[in-house]
């Protein structure tokens, strides 16, 4: 008697609401319509049924966790995640990823969603100067200049960045009183994002939301541009 064949099944189809499941646990504030943006803006694109519906497969959840990760932690603009998944779709290797990221071509591994996931951590007081190398004195007069800010005793990535940023300027004579004005035109800087996309943050929809976020990202990215060339313009004429 021949033993009955094991059920061959084809690869897993998923409607929006089971993606939004599977992605709640790291991403609890993802909707419907933050997913049918990042469609719009060609970052993923389910297949559709002869009525329009659309259909996920596991690999389309996988690019967006890499895509919302990315956008979270790295801080990001979706265009140049988009660039980075355009190159590894064509089978190139981006050269320019974030420190420490690697991935496959249109997926991301369990290490990699894990490494990301790491960004978003919660630090101590003694994590953040480990990892920082910032001294006690030091980070005790960042958080008296307000260059860097806990909730409950917890530091996120932004505060681990300064503070890394600090140790080096510090080697260099710059000490955090001379810092300042870098908070105060951070401050001006995103006064300046907040009105240009007030028209979009006014909507409470989640699709403005989104919108809205990725506008501010893209806005802040060339106003740092801006900045940098106007800095170097000035250090080159020192060679002059």
């Amino acid at each position: 008697m021949a033993l009955p064949q094991p059920e061959r099944r084809g690869p897993q189809v998923l409607n929006i609401g089971e993606v939004l499941a599977q992605l709640s646990d790291d991403f609890p504030t993802m909707t419907a319509s933050k997913i049918r943006f990042l469609e719009e803006k060609g970052l993923i694109n389910p297949k559709r049924t002869p009525a329009g519906y659309r259909q996920y497969a596991e690999s389309d959840v996988e690019r967006l966790r890499f895509v919302l990760a990315l956008q979270r932690d790295q801080y990001l603009p979706l265009k140049v995640i988009k660039d980075y998944l355009d190159a590894i779709d064509r089978g190139e290797r981006p050269e320019n990823l974030p420190p420490g990221v690697s991935v496959s071509p249109r997926i991301v591994s369990d290490e990699l969603a894990a490494e990301l996931q790491g960004h978003a951590r919660a630090l101590s007081e003694e994590q953040l100067r480990t990892e920082s190398g910032a001294s006690v004195p030091l980070l005790h007069s960042l958080l008296s200049y307000g260059l860097i800010s806990h909730v409950n005793g917890k530091f996120d990535e932004h505060a681990l960045q300064v503070a890394r940023a600090c140790v080096q300027l510090e080697s260099h004579g710059l000490e955090p009183r001379h810092l300042r004005p870098f908070q105060a035109a951070a401050e001006r800087e995103f006064g300046l994002v907040e009105r240009v996309v007030a028209p979009l943050t006014s909507r409470k929809d989640a699709a403005s939301q989104s919108r809205a976020a990725e506008a501010a990202r893209e806005i802040s990215e060339l106003c740092l541009s801006l900045h940098r060339a106007l800095v170097q313009d000035r250090i080159s004429r020192m060679d002059a």
